[in-house]
């Protein structure tokens, strides 16, 4: 990493890499904070004296579990469950749990050290937390899910409630496995407490609008970003990064707000349809079938399919990385840039590299980061959340609604933020300094817990 901290917090950032040896995507996650912090470096003593940035970049608590399941042939296997209660100051932990092979602690440290101040940022009295395994559900049968959510849940619901700790879904957590997951924990609980997860199904204390709440989000808040600069999508050749949940209903709010997704990706390569991202051809392949992007390229006469390379070589005015962390290296921020492009908005967490980050700062094009452009799910989460406790269901106009207004309202708030601190237009420092703050804040207020 460039060493350019604050003199005030290198010390600090050194300290938390010696405390957290082998964990470089935390590390990465609480450097890119603590690059931000500098302007209120000495600024406020009460963060000194009661040592709050020392106290954040620690995890209230940090969970560790062996998770037993048996596949269909009778084979026992065995995983590793996490989860990382991060911080508490607003309100009960918050955050979605992964299944995928790379979740490893240092990525759920990373995703709930984000998630404290992606949260903050929403206005919504929820604190930050992660949580997963490196279970892959991809080539599993369904009673094999099950199964093994049934024994991921049997130790994590002691640490979970509706005032305590509430876990959604994230990669390879979705409904069906959400939907294993509350009924063992109904089970074990005996209780039917709707609060405990969010992104239930819609007959079962769900949400609408939570499917589509990530994707929507983070367009919503690139829409406020255009209009900054008096544009829109209207006409805009858009790339999305990713298939999943979030790439697909990013795609389909930028179509509906005008602009045309010419290009998506998964693990096996992307996909290139100058006409346009069939958007019902997509969620048949990946929501209904489960497949793959080539069978895509194979029924779309418009479209083509590259095996490897790089989504970032397609030429594009809207990048929109929304598949995982470090997505987005610094060669392919250069090569958008090569070619054109205006504005970058993060769907996935940590999704671009600080290099990367830096040459866009640097080029001038509108960036967003992640925990202000997709906090739009675990807003709707929180609304969720909201509804479970008035034993309420909300129609999907109104919610939508709620959601775009909770974004135009964090686009304000990184905005603001950014010019008072004399960093306009800068959406990293605004989102950065403004989540620190509201959390620190309480911190002091709540005394040192």
């Amino acid at each position: 990493m460039p060493a350019d901290l604050h003199p005030n917090f290198q010390s600090q950032y050194d300290a938390v890499i010696a405390r957290n040896p082998g964990e470089p995507e935390f590390h990465q996650a609480i450097y890119e904070v603590m690059l931000s912090l500098a302007p209120i470096a000495g600024e406020r003593p009460e963060y000194a004296q009661w040592s709050i940035l020392k106290r954040i970049c620690e995890p209230e608590r940090q969970i560790i579990f062996r998770v037993p399941w048996v596949t269909d042939d009778g084979e026992v296997r065995i995983n590793r469950g996490y989860r990382v209660e991060f911080n508490s100051a607003l309100g009960p932990y918050k955050g979605g749990l992964r299944f995928h092979p790379s979740v490893n602690l240092s990525i759920i440290k990373f995703l709930g050290f984000e998630q404290t101040f992606k949260n903050s940022l929403t206005g919504m009295p929820i604190g930050g937390g992660k949580g997963g395994s490196d279970f892959d559900p991809k080539g599993c049968s369904n009673a094999e899910i099950m199964r093994f959510c049934q024994s991921f849940m049997t130790e994590l619901y002691r640490h979970i409630g509706e005032y305590t700790d509430v876990p959604a879904g994230d990669i390879g957590v979705g409904g069906r496995e959400l939907g294993y997951l509350f009924g063992q924990y109904k089970r074990i609980t005996n209780r039917y407490e709707s609060g405990a997860l969010t992104g239930k199904g819609l007959t079962w204390g769900g949400s609408r609008v939570r499917t589509e709440a990530t994707g929507y989000g983070t367009v919503f808040f690139a829409q406020q970003m255009l209009g900054t600069r008096g544009q829109s999508f209207d006409g805009k050749r858009v790339v999305v990064s990713g298939s999943g949940n979030v790439a697909i209903y990013a795609i389909e709010k930028v179509h509906q707000l005008g602009g045309t997704v010419i290009a998506c990706s998964d693990s096996d390569g992307y996909v290139v349809d100058e006409a346009g991202i069939d958007l019902d051809l997509l969620k048949d392949i990946k929501e209904v079938r489960r497949g793959r992007l080539t069978e895509y390229a194979d029924q779309r006469d418009s479209a083509r399919h590259v095996s490897g390379g790089s989504l970032w070589d397609v030429p594009c005015q809207v990048a929109l990385p929304c598949a995982t962390q470090n997505e987005l290296p610094a060669a392919g921020a250069k090569t958008l840039l090569d070619n054109g492009v205006e504005m970058v908005a993060e769907g996935a967490n940590m999704p671009s590299t600080p290099e990367a980050i830096g040459l866009f700062q640097e080029a001038g094009i509108l960036y967003a980061p992640g925990k202000a452009s997709n906090a739009g799910g675990v807003a709707t989460s929180a609304l969720e959340m909201q509804q479970n406790a008035s034993r309420d269901s909300w129609n999907f106009e109104d919610t939508e609604a709620r959601l775009e207004q909770i974004m135009t309202d964090i686009h304000a708030v990184c905005v603001a933020t950014a010019e008072e601190f004399g960093h306009p237009g800068d959406y990293v420092v605004g989102a950065n300094l403004a989540g620190y703050i509201k959390v620190a804040d309480a911190m002091v207020a709540l005394g040192v817990i």
